[in-house]
């Protein structure tokens, strides 16, 4: 009895196991994070960062002295001088050396502080940019995952139409052979069947399409992708005005404010520039030895050849083929066009939330209509229905009235997703995608 009961009660869990299974899908934040993890692109520009924070690194070591060693080991044949004795021989001998110096940079026009403040305005740049990035996959995944909940419920929707065409074409193929129905109106109705039919299949491959579409942006297979949660439809929208969306717009988006990073790493770029024209002073020593063959034992030679010495070097430029004044110039027509680049970004801004807000409002309006307009077709067609299966209209009629109802229906799951796309679209220009 006890082994029937834990059988049952396996069994039970399996089921349960198997439901949850099927009831799997994923949602629109699990298509974000995903992408955001997978998408190679993304991966590719992270590396951006990566990049400018290594520059950045290396720029705060230029700080330090510069330490070398030299170790050298000849063979010579014939006459040659003795390293060791500069004394002429004739023999072959073997000879080497060694070196060690050291550099200490201690004025160079402050080209190296200028240096660090303009890597780490690139590198402060390149981290709101890559967040941009992400935003703007973020827009992508988005915009995919509404595409396929479209052509899923268009799917639907072009279902339902073959199925009530379907079960009118099964009534007049009685009433045909019954000869108790008008040729025409039967072979309207089977043709409005495979026309019918079509539009399924045409739908299948755009929502088909739309799943290889968001696939690729997950990075992953489209026959490994899960089906997709369902999003609510609000019923209305909030909108704001475009100047307060323009102004929400510079003030959130991370894109925008690298330019202003962009900004001031040109503007520390002319001052590296100018530091070419500035005197630069370093402090340098080092300590050498030679020994050779000849020269006895090996460690003694290089004990007893050991040499050192320090110095301060002084470098004044005076002409260098116009090149300091060159780069001066190409620094300040950087430092020109980044702010240029930041005029033309914003005046993309101000077109892109002008035009969001405007299609955010008209489309609501559609959506609007449209509803009405479904409501009175729908009550339309119900009454041509009465009227056609009781003889007294025909195919044309029926047809052109159920034709309007399926179109209105169709442009209403359009246009509601369209809605709702353009509410992302607000919502990614006023800084409040939190996705």
């Amino acid at each position: 009895m006890s082994n029937k009961i834990l059988y049952l009660f396996f069994l039970v869990c399996g089921l349960v196991g198997n439901v949850q299974g099927q009831d799997d899908a994923l949602s629109l934040v699990d298509c974000i994070k995903l992408a955001v993890q997978n998408n190679p692109t993304l991966r590719r520009n992270e590396l951006s960062i990566d990049r400018s924070d290594l520059l950045y690194r290396q720029a705060k070591y230029d700080r330090l002295p510069s330490l070398n060693g030299q170790i050298s080991h000849q063979i010579s044949q014939g006459r040659t001088i003795n390293p060791t004795t500069n004394q002429y021989i004739d023999e072959n001998n073997r000879s080497g050396s060694q070196s060690l110096s050291l550099n200490v940079p201690i004025f160079n026009g402050f080209s190296i502080f200028h240096n660090i403040r303009m890597k780490s305005n690139a590198f402060d740049a390149n981290k709101l940019e890559y967040e941009g990035l992400v935003n703007e996959l973020k827009l992508d995944v988005i915009e995919a995952y509404v595409k396929v909940l479209t052509a899923q419920d268009m799917l639907t929707q072009m279902e339902g139409q073959l199925a009530v065409t379907k079960e009118q074409l099964h009534r007049n193929q009685v009433l045909h052979r019954e000869g108790a129905v008008n040729p025409g109106d039967y072979y309207d109705i089977k043709g409005q069947y495979s026309n019918d039919l079509n539009a399924v299949e045409l739908t299948r491959q755009s929502l088909h399409n739309a799943r290889v579409e968001l696939a690729g942006l997950l990075n992953i297979h489209v026959q490994d992708m899960l089906s997709l949660e369902s999003i609510d439809i609000p019923a209305q929208l909030d909108a704001t005005n475009a100047m307060t969306l323009f102004a929400l717009s510079l003030d959130n988006l991370p894109q925008f404010k690298a330019m202003d990073w962009r900004i001031k790493e040109m503007e520390a770029g002319v001052k590296v520039a100018r530091a070419q024209y500035w005197p630069s002073l370093s402090f340098n020593g080092g300590m050498s030895s030679n020994y050779s063959r000849e020269g006895g034992a090996l460690f003694q030679q290089i004990k007893n050849n050991l040499s050192k010495g320090v110095g301060i070097n002084l470098s004044i430029p005076i002409f260098n083929q116009f090149r300091a004044r060159t780069e001066v110039r190409m620094a300040q027509v950087n430092l020109q066009e980044a702010s240029l680049n930041r005029e033309v970004m914003k005046n993309e801004l101000r077109m892109r939330t002008a035009q969001a807000v405007f299609d955010l409002g008209i489309t609501q309006k559609n959506v609007m209509n449209l509803r009405n307009q479904e409501e009175s077709y729908a009550e339309a067609l119900r009454i041509e229905t009465v009227h056609f299966e009781a003889g007294n209209s025909n195919s044309v009629i029926y047809l052109t009235s159920k034709n309007k109802l399926d179109y209105t229906r169709s442009q209403l799951i359009i246009k509601q997703y369209e809605w709702l796309m353009q509410k992302y679209v607000n919502d990614y220009y006023a800084g409040s995608l939190d996705l």
